[in-house]
C-alpha cells in the first residue's frame, strides 16, 4: 500500500446531529452575528466551522489527505460525541445511528476510509450489542471509546466486553474526552486556556494505560488489541516509575512484582504516535514498544500534523497499522 495508514482522524456525521433528543443534541448552529456553535447538552464549542470543514466533507477530507499522502484513514467520533454519562437507551439509539451514517460514508469510500463504532459503554451489555451489530452487519473495523464512562478498566464488569472484541476479533481504541462535558469535572483550572486537551487528556490517557496493566486486562485477555491515543499521553514519561511502583508497593498484585512482568504487559498494549513534536516522538519510540505503534494525525484538528516522522519509521508504522485493523486478512 502506498501513503501512510492514519488511525486517527475524528468526524462529525449530519445523520447523528439531533440523535441524543433535543436536551442533548448535538447540534451544529450560528449565533446572531454568524458565529457557529457546536452544542452537546449545556457545552458549546464557539467558532469550529464543522459543517464546511473536512469534518463533514468527504470531499475536503480526501483532498487534504492525497495532500499529506495518507492513502487510508479510520474514522473515528468526535470525542465531543461520545455521550458516556447520559440514560443509556438514549446512548444505544445515537450510537447505532451514529455507526449507520459511519457505516455508509465508509462504503462510499471504500479504499480510503474505514470506520470505527461509537458505543453506549454507560451499560456493557448494550455496548456489547452495538459493538456486535457495528462489527458484523456494517462492517465497521472496532469500538471506539473514552477513558471515563463511570466504569473502571480493571472492573470485572469489564470482561465480557473484552471476551466479546476479543471473539469478534476487533481492536478497541481509547480516547479521553473532555471532563464536564462527558462526565464529572475533573478540575475548573482545565476549562482555562484549553488546558484540557493537553494536560487532562495526558492524565485520562496515562491513568486509563495504567488501570489496564495493574489490573491485569492485557494479562487475562492476551488477544485483546487496546490502542491508546497520543502515545499513551504521560505514560511514557513515567513508565520507569510505574515500574517501581509495581515491583515494590504493597498494593501491586503479586504476579506483578515480579521483575519483567509490568513491561511485558506495557507492551501489549497499541499507541497511536500522535504527540505533536520531533522530540517528543523520539522520546516516545524510546519508551514505547515500538511493534505496537502505529501513525496518527488527529487530522484537521487543531494540533494535526506528523511531517516530522522519519520515513523509515512510517513505513514499520504502516505495517504495524495493518496488524492492528486487520488488514491483512480482510476480504
Amino acid at each position: 500500500m502506498s501513503g501512510f495508514i492514519d488511525v486517527h482522524g475524528h468526524v462529525v456525521l449530519e445523520e447523528s446531529l439531533g440523535a441524543a433528543g433535543p436536551v442533548c443534541g448535538p447540534e451544529l448552529g450560528n449565533y446572531s452575528d454568524g458565529t457557529t456553535f457546536f452544542r452537546v447538552g449545556d457545552w458549546r464549542l464557539d467558532g469550529v466551522p464543522y459543517r464546511e470543514s473536512l469534518f463533514m466533507q468527504a470531499k475536503l477530507r480526501l483532498e487534504a489527505m492525497d495532500e499529506a499522502g495518507i492513502s487510508l484513514q479510520a474514522l473515528s467520533p468526535n470525542p465531543l460525541t461520545y455521550l458516556h454519562w447520559i440514560d443509556a437507551r438514549d446512548a444505544a439509539n445515537y450510537c447505532k445511528i451514529h455507526n449507520e451514517a459511519m457505516a455508509s460514508l465508509v462504503s462510499e469510500h471504500k479504499d480510503r476510509f474505514l470506520g470505527f463504532a461509537s458505543l453506549p459503554m454507560q451499560n456493557i451489555d448494550m455496548a456489547i450489542q452495538e459493538l456486535e451489530y457495528s462489527v458484523k452487519e456494517l462492517n465497521l473495523i472496532g469500538g471506539y471509546i473514552g477513558t471515563d464512562f463511570g466504569t473502571d478498566f480493571d472492573d470485572p464488569k469489564m470482561d465480557e466486553f473484552y471476551a466479546a472484541c476479543c471473539e469478534f476479533n476487533v481492536p478497541l481504541f481509547l480516547h479521553p474526552a473532555p471532563s464536564g462535558l462527558d462526565g464529572p469535572l475533573r478540575d475548573p483550572r482545565m476549562r482555562k486556556y484549553d488546558l484540557d486537551l493537553v494536560i487532562e487528556f495526558s492524565y485520562e490517557e496515562l491513568v486509563a494505560t495504567s488501570m489496564i496493566i495493574f489490573g491485569g486486562v492485557t494479562r487475562r485477555f492476551p488477544s485483546l488489541d487496546i490502542c491508546i491515543s497520543h502515545g499513551g499521553g504521560s505514560t511514557m514519561l513515567h513508565r520507569s516509575k510505574l515500574r517501581l511502583l509495581a515491583e515494590r508497593r504493597p498494593s501491586s498484585p503479586d504476579w506483578i512484582r515480579e521483575p519483567g512482568e509490568f513491561d511485558k504487559e506495557l507492551d501489549n498494549l497499541w499507541f497511536d504516535c500522535h504527540v505533536s513534536g520531533r522530540l517528543e516522538f523520539e522520546f516516545a519510540i524510546s519508551q514505547l514498544n515500538t511493534d505496537r505503534l502505529v501513525f496518527g494525525t488527529n487530522f484537521g484538528g487543531w494540533d494535526s500534523g506528523a511531517a516530522h516522522y522519519p520515513s523509515e519509521m512510517l513505513k514499520k508504522l504502516n505495517t504495524n497499522a495493518q496488524t492492528l485493523l486487520r488488514l491483512d486478512t480482510a476480504t
